[in-house]
């Protein structure tokens, strides 16, 4: 999962950081999700061909029925089909846990990530402009927002 979540840090604006990160920021990233859901792909090989989860929004208990979604595909394997599928699977997750709106936080210049939510049901709800900065590139982050 590093490996593919790492691909994007390298090589687009949908993953944060400016350099790759070690496999123990996973165990991090994982403890965020913890008590959420949460959804691995496997390729036909049996390789992980992409994840997804869900974290919390806001640690405050006013806040404990909206979630953050991260979703990461192995290059290969987009346009199958593949975050649809486990997109549906954490939406119908999500809601059987009590959570009734799902947001994503995603880079501006994430033009295919903006393309796929919206045509998911996600509506833009904010943009918060000029706040990030990767590799000396300057961006908004877009809020998108769904109910479940």
């Amino acid at each position: 999962m590093i490996d593919i979540f790492n691909h994007y840090i390298e090589h687009s604006f949908a993953a944060y950081p400016e350099q790759k990160v070690p496999y123990e920021f996973f165990s991090l990233f994982l403890a965020q999700a913890q008590a959420y859901p949460s959804v691995v792909a496997r390729s036909p090989d049996s390789s992980i061909a992409g994840f997804g989860l869900l974290r919390s929004h806001n640690p405050m208990p006013a806040f404990r029925h909206t979630a953050e979604i991260t979703e990461f595909i192995r290059p290969e394997m987009t346009g199958k089909g593949l975050g649809t599928a486990m997109l549906e699977h954490l939406e119908a997750a999500g809601k059987e846990q009590g959570l009734t709106t799902i947001l994503a936080s995603i880079s501006s210049l994430n033009e295919g990530s903006i393309r796929f939510h919206e045509c998911r049901g996600f509506r833009r709800c904010g943009q918060f402009n000029n706040v990030g900065i990767k590799n000396g590139i300057v961006f908004d982050t877009v809020w998108m927002q769904k109910f479940i």
